[in-house]
């Protein structure tokens, strides 16, 4: 009622943030105003703090929708966002959970109880809105859980609210579910390929090596090859499906991690192409990342609207932001013993200073806490911005450890000045001076040690 409220000829302002789930949920804002012939200029940005809040109420728009951020700084949007109305539809955990402002509609689900950091995603959040101000949005509830899953809120399956919006994709003929491998770059990549950059689950001898990813396949009676060409996942019968299956599981009954990992949920999109980048939910996510952390966030939100021409670019940008990683996994390998990089009792800090892109340093930080090459519980990465900050990313290499990530950064942070945490359980960050960076990492190395030692004990 109070969205409908808003005049016609007002011009809204959208902000979101930059990764998957945020391009996600602004494409989701961005159909919804276009059905209703609304106009609104849209901004992505990496995170909202305090300078970000002030110089976007000096905007002359009255009216503000903020998705999949603004809950961790509800009492700084109060003080700036007097005379404007805002629309905050985020799932991060908040600064508190009333907010009393009459301008401010704040819709979050940790006010009703819900768990936003595994239950439901900021794309899930702005999917419930638009559904329920025009039931016809229904047909795009496939975004809210590429967003969830871009999130890292799918573990063989979703919770709750996640589930019931995967129902409704289901329903509407946008999802199909298969229980299979779950293989990154099954659509796309070569077999072998795929087999050799596999790190979540690893497999012993075949992750990290194409000899051993080729060797891997012949002898289990599977060729490489097909024709000319080479095999995919998709070009698989079903005989030499099991046959990989049991293989995988086999090569994995020694790991951590049960074997039976390689088997899961596949979520394949109905209307995109087979052997399409956009074709598996999981690779549609990172084509939105990839969209996000090289800021060509535009290319993302037509993906997920289905403008084929902008579709096109965003898989081509997929080159780059693959380019990207490999450097980033370079630059870590020849600089793992220099003082760049901190090894201490279960934790990892990496700080690539300038050398890493600060919008990459997160993903750095994800792939190395799947990798079995890395020993360590936690894993601390920090790469710096152009405006002066750093960009700190924690991640766990294990999801078996119930452990706050978020509640940990913002303890090696408490009281340092103009550093801000934030994040999930799961996923945590942090944005701070350049200046403090050693500060930081002497905060880190104290607080990760003694959390590391808490969970041995």
């Amino acid at each position: 009622e109070q969205f409908r409220a808003i005049p016609k000829d007002e011009v809204i302002r959208v902000i979101s943030h930059l990764d998957a789930d945020g391009i996600s949920a602004a494409s989701l804002i961005v159909k919804v105003l276009n059905k209703d012939n609304r106009r609104y200029s849209l901004s992505i940005i990496p995170q909202i703090k305090k300078e970000t809040i002030e110089e976007f109420s000096r905007e002359p728009y009255t009216y503000f929708i903020l998705t999949d951020l603004g809950s961790g700084v509800l009492s700084c949007i109060e003080e700036y966002f007097k005379k404007k109305n805002i629309f905050i539809l985020d799932h991060h955990e908040p600064e508190k959970l009333e907010v009393n402002s009459q301008n401010i509609v704040f819709v979050n689900p940790h006010k009703f109880g819900i768990d936003g950091g595994k239950e439901i995603s900021g794309a899930g959040v702005v999917f419930m809105f638009v559904s329920a101000l025009d039931a016809s949005m229904k047909q795009f509830a496939h975004i809210g859980i590429i967003g969830a899953i871009g999130d890292m809120q799918e573990h063989n399956g979703f919770g709750r609210l996640n589930n019931e919006i995967l129902q409704i994709a289901i329903e509407q003929g946008k999802i199909k579910v298969i229980r299979g491998l779950r293989l990154f770059g099954a659509q796309t990549r070569p077999l072998y390929k795929v087999l050799e950059y596999c790190t979540d689950p690893y497999i012993p001898g075949v992750s990290g090596s194409e000899s051993g990813s080729i060797q891997f396949l012949q002898q289990l009676g599977i060729d490489p090859k097909n024709g000319k060409g080479w095999k995919k996942v998709t070009h698989l019968t079903d005989e030499e499906m099991k046959a990989l299956v049991t293989g995988v599981i086999l090569r994995r009954l020694n790991q951590e991690k049960s074997p039976e990992d390689v088997l899961g949920n596949v979520y394949l999109l109905r209307e995109e192409e087979e052997e399409s980048p956009t074709k598996d939910a999981k690779e549609f996510a990172t084509l939105l990342n990839a969209c996000g952390r090289l800021e060509k966030a535009s290319l993302g939100i037509g993906a997920c609207l289905g403008d084929e021409k902008i579709k096109k670019k965003a898989v081509q940008l997929m080159g780059d932001y693959k380019k990207e990683i490999v450097g980033a996994l370079k630059w870590y390998e020849s600089n793992s013993h220099t003082n760049q990089i901190v090894k201490g009792d279960g934790y990892l800090i990496i700080n690539a200073q300038d050398n890493i892109r600060s919008t990459i340093i997160g993903t750095l930080a994800s792939i190395l806490s799947k990798s079995n090459n890395v020993d360590a519980k936690f894993i601390m990465s920090m790469a710096q911005a152009i405006d002066g900050t750093t960009k700190v990313s924690l991640r766990m290499s294990s999801d078996k450890d119930e452990m706050d990530l978020k509640q940990i950064m913002m303890e090696i942070v408490h009281e340092l000045p103009n550093c801000e945490g934030g994040g999930h359980a799961n996923a945590a960050g942090a944005v701070i001076p350049t200046p403090m960076e050693d500060i930081v990492i002497e905060r880190a190395k104290l607080v990760l040690g003694r959390k590391g030692m808490e969970e041995l004990i």
